[in-house]
């Protein structure tokens, strides 16, 4: 009888198999939007206790902080006025503070609203202008515990979609961040209180998004990092899906890719199922 031909999958000598990827869950950071034109309905909360609400609820979930916008950053959005973002987001700060542990985020880029967002319990400023938009906000910003310096292109969000043009987008977010951190050192800040975000949407067409998330780790060398990719357009562009409703399966996959790069926060509208995502990878992973 003739012996069977050698295979691949017969042979005796099999090599070992491959260790699985490091893997480390990025911390989650719950949005609540207490505003009436976020881009994502399921961030809204029209009221005070709509955002209390949701608040708690995201805590329960397992969310690690909250942040708190009283003004949309959507591309086009348009500024609101002081008083108005006052009224909105410093009732929710004040109620949440006294309940939760979890530290709380006041996303502005007003000093204003940011030194009575302190002063009501925020511990960390999320500026999406990187304390460019406020001549004040780098000095209330070093009263913080933490604050968070975004990339943005162009001078707002009512227009940063017009000047989506760079020659080498990486490097170009990376110079940015770099001379942000220097900035705020030099109005008086710790350094080693900043996160860095490369503001995923904030000034970028798809394929300069795609680029910046590939390479976000690279930014931890700043920095930890912090991502925001939550239902965003250009993950609609990727799908070819009708809004942001349709936008958590790729969400949930970038969440994925920030374990994998070593991110340090992702900023999430879905709590519950991210952080069930990210369970679930750890465990594969051997981290659980």
């Amino acid at each position: 009888m003739k012996s069977m031909p050698s295979s691949p999958l017969l042979a005796p000598e099999m090599a070992a198999p491959a260790a699985p990827p490091r893997f480390r869950a990025p911390r989650l950071m719950g949005v609540i939007n207490v505003t009436p034109d976020s881009f994502y309905a399921g961030g809204r909360s029209a009221s005070t206790e709509a955002a209390f609400a949701r608040g708690l609820r995201l805590v329960e979930e397992g969310a690690e902080f909250l942040d708190i916008g009283g003004q949309s950053t959507r591309p086009g959005s348009e500024a609101v006025p002081l008083e108005v973002e006052l009224e909105r987001v410093i009732p929710v700060i004040q109620a949440l503070s006294k309940i939760v542990a979890v530290p709380i985020s006041i996303d502005t880029d007003k000093a204003r609203v940011a030194a009575e967002a302190l002063d009501a319990g925020a511990r960390i400023v999320n500026d999406v202008s990187a304390l460019r938009a406020d001549p004040d906000m780098a000095r209330v910003a070093a009263r913080a515990e933490r604050v968070v310096l975004m990339h943005m292109g162009g001078a707002s969000p009512k227009t940063m979609q017009a000047d989506a043009h760079y020659a080498d987008v990486v490097s170009e977010v990376r110079a940015f961040l770099s001379e942000r951190l220097d900035a705020f050192q030099a109005a008086g800040g710790d350094r080693k209180r900043v996160w860095v975000d490369p503001g995923i949407g904030f000034g970028k067409d798809l394929e300069q998004n795609l680029a910046l998330i590939r390479h976000a780790g690279e930014l931890s060398s700043l920095a930890p990092v912090l991502l925001g990719v939550s239902r965003k357009s250009f993950l609609g562009k990727i799908s070819t899906d009708e809004g942001p409703e349709d936008r958590l399966p790729g969400s949930l996959a970038l969440a994925a890719w920030a374990g994998f790069v070593g991110l340090d926060v992702l900023r999430v509208h879905d709590v519950l199922e991210t952080k069930k995502a990210l369970a679930a990878l750890a465990a594969a992973a051997g981290n659980s």
